[in-house]
């Protein structure tokens, strides 16, 4: 047997390889000397910037760039990276002859001769354009459905929040009635300790509302799990009939984690609101949170982690439904009761944030929902995972 390494292999000559490189018309592909000017220029090249060879070799490549990174310095500063490490990569806007820009990814090499000094520099561009467009749109739609479920949420929200905000608006007019009518100051004081009291307890409420329900981009940043958990049960206990019980069970101590507080706390209700579904009139919902090390039994993942659990006793879910219970559009309840989002926003959220969302259930036992965050310290006492 001939070993591989034994093998001589035919070095390409340089016109065939100049012949490869002019046929490349989806990238350009230029030299450039170790200055930054143009010293090559193939078909990929014409066709994506507009300029014919003899109109740019011997320019310096800064032409390419647009005014604000030219005043910037970006074009000598991503020639001195490659020249200090040997490459350097780019992606932003690139100007094309006819003043049009596109949206371009970039990388920069360095070519050294035998002796390994640098004679010049590949460059390689490549117009990503539609796929940044394609990208921005996804994200736009991903912004809506996740406003859509923000809405769906006040809207289940709404009749336990009008009965609060009326009991406060009875006790303030209540009050002010009975103050009005009193000639005794003692008891004029504390109708209006009484109407303040109401007063500060609806605008908490609606300062809740406010900041649950207000449109932002996506905010990243350290928290503390059960301040979000806090604030998510202060806003489901209006939706929820009365003989349903709501347990929590925290474990002190809990590390961090980095994810965006709006988007954990839609998560969190939609997740509550499946398990009242489930349960109907009378029941108990647990919320539990603690801290667990992961290796490899959730999903592949590894380390430590944060876990949400929402159970409940409820009516359980079919085998043959629990498998599609992620998927967008998808849901068992009757129509204009759901959009079918909760759950693949929550799938999405999960993997955006480099966790996992898990479900047991038993029909005629329950649910149990794990989702599963990155813990942001180290030094936390943390679990095993069961």
């Amino acid at each position: 047997m001939v070993s591989a390494d034994c093998i001589d292999h035919p070095v390409m000559p340089a016109s065939r390889y100049e012949q490869l490189v002019q046929s490349v018309v989806d990238y350009a592909i230029y030299m450039l000397d170790p200055s930054g000017r143009v010293v090559s220029w193939n078909a990929g090249a014409e066709r994506i910037k507009g300029y014919r060879a003899e109109e740019v070799i011997g320019r310096h490549f800064s032409l390419f760039f647009t005014p604000q990174d030219c005043a910037d310095g970006r074009p000598d500063l991503l020639l001195k990276q490659a020249l200090e490490h040997g490459v350097a990569q780019d992606e932003g806007w690139r100007m094309r002859k006819d003043g049009t820009q596109f949206w371009a990814l970039a990388a920069l090499d360095v070519i050294r001769d035998d002796s390994g000094q640098v004679i010049g520099l590949a460059k390689v561009t490549r117009d990503i354009t539609d796929r940044r467009e394609s990208a921005l749109q996804l994200d736009a739609i991903r912004a809506q459905l996740f406003q859509a479920q923000k809405l769906e949420a006040l809207g289940q929200l709404t009749g336990g929040l009008a009965h609060d905000f009326n009991n406060l608006l009875t006790i303030i007019i209540t009050s002010a009635k009975l103050a009005l009518g009193s000639q005794d100051s003692i008891r004029v004081q504390r109708m209006l300790e009484h109407i303040l009291d109401a007063g500060q307890r609806g605008t908490e409420l609606t300062q809740q509302l406010l900041t649950f329900a207000r449109h932002r981009q996506l905010d990243v940043s350290l928290i503390a799990p059960a301040a979000v958990l806090a604030s998510t049960r202060s806003l489901l206990e209006h939706a929820l009939p009365r003989e349903i019980v709501l347990q929590e069970r925290l474990q002190p101590g809990l590390p961090s984690i980095e994810v965006d507080a709006g988007q954990l706390q839609m998560v969190l209700l939609n997740l509550l609101f499946n398990a009242r579904d489930a349960i109907g009139e009378r029941g108990t919902i647990c919320i539990a949170l603690d801290a667990v090390a992961l290796n490899g039994e959730v999903d592949g993942l590894h380390g430590k982690f944060v876990r949400f659990e929402v159970l409940d006793d409820g009516a359980g879910i079919d085998p043959k439904v629990l498998l599609r219970i992620f998927e967008p559009f998808f849901t068992t309840k009757p129509f204009g009761k759901g959009t079918g989002l909760g759950l693949s926003q929550a799938y999405g959220f999960a993997k955006q944030s480099n966790g996992a969302i898990t479900v047991d259930s038993t029909v005629g036992v329950g649910t149990c929902m794990r989702l599963y965050l990155p813990a942001s310290e180290q030094d936390s006492g943390l679990q095993p995972h069961r």
